[in-house]
């Protein structure tokens, strides 16, 4: 890290939260502030007050203990259960007759699961999993369609103690492979196939290539979601359905230790072998609860539709863990968002009358692209609140998420936080505070963030830096798993007893923080550090663009040349004039120092299978060279194929 990231972005506008939301919110402006003066005076006492919200076997008898940083240890001596906060407390609250998953297949096949179902099934296939041979802390590895399977499976893990490593169902046998080795996984739970934009993936096709080379693994348990022929080997594979049919509807929750590790989730580095992030029970389960709580202002008649697959940490902590420790209805969608029309996700929402929806800025700049007419076919108005997560939005993407889905009079949380985070640690609390276009604004109570120089100081208000987190919290990582010295280097190396979130950012006037993206992905141009996405801003705010991907590649004059992707509007023509029409626009919009060196029209972009921009690959195809690095999370390969093509 040389010198700050100069920030370009303006942004003026103000959205405070209507009367009517303000007064029946969870938190208010004043209780917000309470609640963060308390935090900062008083870390351990506020934390202890919040756990308290949890189910506890027996209470810890230390809040924190920071002995050895970076190795947190929280709630000290407590003993708990994830499965059993998000299930059996509510069998007993009034609520085990409340759906607690609402599902839709692709294909339009429907299920509901209210909290005693989702408990009977739970424990049945926790059982399944001990017949099997798996004990408190074993690794299994799930791999499977978005279902409530997956869930349970999850919960079920949960319950007996068992470390559960999801790997999103869109994965490569290879990907698979190792991952399975990495956690020296036991038992592979996946299913014959699933949908996937009316098509069938073949998801026990792709264990069977993985398991030729996953020498740990015993058992794979196998659930029959499309009746697709697959292979089953003797004493390895069996049947979901057989299993479950042998197996007892009662099982106690295992009293675990708060730092008894609940799952590793595998995350892309930018070269070398995925990581796995590792957390822990008490903690994680803290965290996801309160932020779903507070942030998403949850009432117990919503229908709340997290649209993220349980494959990535979006739907561990804000699919199945939060919402369920809460008590709430979650709808769960198997398959794609325009199968087989650009209006299903609309549909959806009419249906089931959905009052809380969080999804991607891709996803919502995917919509602006298919256009309006899908959305005003549908009566979107049981929506209350709206959410973003993934990547920094777009000051005009958030506008249209504001004006087209929610109507003008749902506010908008846009969270940041990350895999290694376990939970949401910079967002508005809706009821609380005026939003801004673009900016997640302040970080949540009890959370220590800050925007610092690359010494470590806090830089001057508009000005850029680097975005870090001073203090401890629950649901932070805990390593990565059997590489505590990787986890040392890459998180904590840059500031001693700091965690280094690799995002740079700035802080307004008003203390709103406002995410410029990865650090990797930082331009150097002439001298100036600027952030591709607020590059990338400036071409979505033009009237043809739909989304853009800023990169850098080499310039013997500038040392970095700004290199722009641009995916249009449908009914708008790639034309030269066009091209200089948009290098204008962000002239204009943001200084002549980022107007860019090329434009590159291209109907797709190269993402992650959870919707991220790779950058890093059109880096590659910028500079014309080969491309290194982990690409088993890439959703298309022929998307690269094709802008490679281009090039030539």
């Amino acid at each position: 890290m040389s010198t700050n990231i100069t920030s370009v972005l303006k942004e003026s506008r103000v959205f405070a939260p209507s009367e009517a939301f303000t007064q029946q919110a969870n938190v208010s402006a004043e209780e917000r502030e309470r609640l963060v003066a308390w935090a900062d005076k008083d870390p351990d006492g506020f934390w202890a007050a919040q756990a308290e919200s949890l189910h506890w076997f027996k209470k810890w008898n230390k809040v924190l203990d920071w002995s050895n940083p970076p190795f947190a240890k929280w709630f000290v001596g407590g003993t708990i259960n994830a499965s059993d906060n998000c299930i059996d407390r509510h069998l007993t609250n009034g609520r085990k007759n409340k759906a607690a998953i609402i599902w839709e297949g692709e294909p339009g096949d429907t299920r509901t699961l209210t909290y005693q179902q989702l408990h009977r099934e739970v424990c049945k296939f926790a059982n399944a999993l001990k017949t099997l041979g798996v004990a408190k802390g074993d690794r299994v590895t799930i791999y499977m369609p978005l279902t409530p399977e997956a869930a349970i499976a999850m919960l079920a893990c949960a319950r007996i103690g068992a470390v559960h490593s999801v790997i999103f169902g869109g994965f490569s046998a290879e990907a698979v492979a190792d991952r399975n080795n990495d956690a020296q996984a036991k038992v592979v739970i996946t299913a014959d196939a699933g949908w996937r934009r009316g098509k069938i993936v073949p998801l026990k096709e792709n264990v069977d290539a993985a398991l030729a080379k996953s020498p740990s693994v015993t058992t794979c348990v196998v659930f029959n979601r499309c009746n697709h022929p697959v292979t089953m080997k003797d004493g390895r594979d069996v049947w979901w359905h057989d299993v479950m049919a042998k197996a007892s509807a009662d099982c106690p929750a295992e009293q675990l230790d708060s730092e008894h590790p609940l799952f590793i989730l595998y995350t892309s580095g930018s070269t070398g072998k995925p990581k796995g992030v590792l957390h822990t029970t008490g903690g994680y389960m803290l965290g996801a609860s309160l932020t779903h709580k507070w942030i998403f202002d949850i009432k117990d008649d919503d229908v709340y539709w997290c649209t993220a697959d349980v494959g990535w940490i979006t739907g561990h902590t804000y699919t199945v863990y939060g919402p369920l420790a809460n008590g709430s209805t979650i709808l769960m969608y198997e398959g794609a968002p325009n199968h087989p029309a650009e209006d299903r996700f609309w549909d959806l929402i009419e249906k089931y009358r959905v009052s809380i929806l969080y999804t991607a800025p891709t996803a919502i700049r995917a919509f602006i692209k298919w256009g309006n007419q899908h959305v005003e076919k549908h009566d979107l108005t049981s929506l209350r609140l709206l959410g973003s997560v993934g990547e920094p939005i777009n000051p005009e993407a958030w506008m249209w998420y504001h004006e087209v889905i929610g109507g003008g009079r749902c506010p908008i949380v846009d969270t940041w936080w990350q895999t290694e985070t376990g939970s949401i640690l910079i967002t508005p609390l809706p009821g609380a505070i005026p939003t801004k276009p673009g900016s997640a604004t302040k970080p949540m109570p009890g959370i220590a963030a800050e925007v610092v120089d690359k010494d470590g100081k806090p830089v001057p208000a508009n000005a850029g830096g680097f975005l870090v987190v001073k203090r401890p919290w629950p649901s932070m990582m805990r390593t990565i798993y059997n590489d505590d010295q990787r986890f040392k280097d890459t998180y904590w190396s840059n500031y001693p007893g700091v965690y280094f979130t690799a995002d740079g950012a700035r802080q307004d006037d008003d203390g709103y923080i406002w995410v410029m993206g990865r650090v990797d992905d930082v331009l150097n141009v002439s001298g100036h550090r600027l952030s591709t996405m607020e590059v990338e801003s400036a071409l979505v705010n033009h009237p043809k663009v739909a989304e853009a991907a800023v990169v850098g590649r080499p310039d013997d004059l500038k040392g970095e040349a700004i290199c722009c992707f641009v995916t249009l509007k449908q009914g708008n023509d790639p034309t030269d004039d066009l091209k200089a029409a948009l290098k204008a626009h962000v002239a204009k919009e943001i200084g002549a120092l980022a107007r860019p060196d090329e434009v590159k029209f291209t109907d797709t972009l190269p993402k992650t299978r959870s919707g991220k921009i790779m950058r890093r690959l059109l880096r590659d195809i910028a500079a014309n060279r080969v491309g290194t690095g982990d690409t088993t999370t890439l959703e298309d390969y022929g998307v690269l194929a094709k802008l490679r093509a281009d090039e030539e």
